[in-house]
């Protein structure tokens, strides 16, 4: 059975003659990890807000996990949606420290809950001993980590990511495209990876979908 679906998106920006997306479709399975790859402006970062509820689409249908997202008759506030992002430069609180960043969006939860979830967090991205560090004071690669724990740390059932490599050096990005391949199949996070580079969408993606100016 399918786990998430996007039927027929079509998207343009108020006061543009062009659309940034048209007809769009995809199917994912559960666990699965795709990516989005294709040039600046063909709609990527757009899909992925709307994925995530920060734009309405001008048509079309969202479903995830059996529930409509969008569609028509229905439109489910972004906080409701079940789903995490992590965006291009992490968005890490600066005054927070790393276990109070993962925290951030656990505040539903006991604290036995939020605390017991941080510690396997914290084990899943390796990173127990800087759990009092500021961001200012870790690596792009640990940012990343934190980022990526932060956003998983509410257990959503999907998972965008949007260029999580572009400000990592080539040599650094080698290792943390690896290490965030093992870290999706070890969580069995379903994952919409947009990027430009190939090379990173064929290290990490069960399979690429390759998008242009007329999607």
């Amino acid at each position: 059975m399918t786990f998430f679906e996007l039927t027929d998106i079509s998207f343009g920006y108020a006061g543009r003659n062009t659309a940034v997306l048209k007809h769009f479709s995809l199917r994912m399975e559960k666990g699965e990890v795709a990516g989005l790859l294709g040039q600046s402006g063909c709609g990527k970062s757009t899909l992925l807000r709307i994925i995530a509820g920060l734009e309405l689409p001008d048509s079309g249908r969202i479903i995830l996990n059996g529930r409509t997202l969008v569609d028509p008759q229905h439109f489910i506030e972004p906080e409701q949606r079940g789903v995490g992002m992590v965006f291009q430069d992490y968005a890490l609180f600066p005054h927070l420290t790393v276990g109070q960043n993962i925290l951030f969006g656990l505040h539903r939860l006991s604290k036995k809950e939020r605390l017991l979830r941080l510690e396997e967090m914290l084990e899943l991205i390796r990173l127990q001993h800087l759990v009092k560090r500021y961001p200012h004071e870790l690596s792009g690669g640990q940012q990343q980590r934190v980022a990526f724990a932060r956003a998983l740390a509410p257990s959503p059932e999907l998972l965008l990511m949007d260029e999580p490599f572009s400000s990592l050096d080539a040599h650094l990005k080698k290792d943390i495209r690896e290490e965030l391949k093992l870290l999706l199949h070890e969580s069995n996070m379903t994952c919409l990876v947009v990027t430009h580079d190939q090379e990173d969408a064929a290290v990490i993606c069960d399979r690429i979908v390759q998008m242009t100016n007329r999607t």
